[in-house]
């Protein structure tokens, strides 16, 4: 077999492979898929309940070090003051399937975090939106559409100073509450991989 057939090979297989990973999942401009779990506190909160708002989802696993270092730094808990008074829903879903809803209060409590972290240990949810990683970051608008799905900024390492970052979710929910399409609707998230349950 020649190179060029092989090389018409490769990319055809990377193309079917790509298709096929795209296509599961929550995609940007699609209906966001709705759920109903429970949260650390043993509330239950459905998607559908929170018509008409604008939606961050975020997708944790306390012993994943980009998510501790987050919380160190506070990015969460920055967002999430800073977009509650204009009306945005912030909910944390967890689809780690070896933490139950203890794990994730305990994790709640020490942070002082007071959004629910929503308990999702079969991965249904985890699957729906096609969270790959910890943090993954989701922003539905008012309609129900994912209008951004991706990572929290462009800082994977963590070495760049807060005021040079990028923050797609940040840029996401300014452009949204302002009535604009979202510039950067898709970033390539990072992060420890979600830990689903086989």
């Amino acid at each position: 077999m020649t190179t060029s057939i092989l090389r018409a090979v490769f990319l055809t297989a990377t193309i079917a492979v790509a298709t096929i990973a795209t296509a599961s999942g929550a995609a940007v401009g699609k209906p966001a898929p709705d759920f109903t779990l429970t949260d650390s506190s043993g509330h239950e909160l459905s998607l559908a309940d929170l018509e008409g708002k604008v939606v961050v989802l975020e997708w944790l696993n306390p012993d994943c070090p980009f998510v501790q270092r987050h919380y160190r730094e506070g990015t969460m808990k920055r967002l999430e003051a800073a977009y509650a008074d204009k009306g945005v829903v912030w909910l944390t879903v967890n689809s780690t399937h070896y933490m139950d809803a203890k794990v994730s209060a305990a994790f709640a409590e020490a942070q002082e975090i007071d959004w629910p972290i929503l308990i999702d240990q079969d991965g249904t949810v985890g699957r729906a939106y096609g969270a790959q990683t910890t943090p993954h970051m989701f922003v539905i608008d008012g309609r129900g559409t994912v209008v951004y799905a991706g990572a929290i900024d462009d800082d994977p390492r963590g070495s760049k100073p807060a005021v040079e970052r990028t923050d797609y979710v940040a840029q996401a929910l300014d452009e949204v509450l302002a009535g604009k399409p979202v510039a950067t609707p898709e970033t390539k998230p990072y992060g420890c991989s979600v830990k689903y349950a086989k």
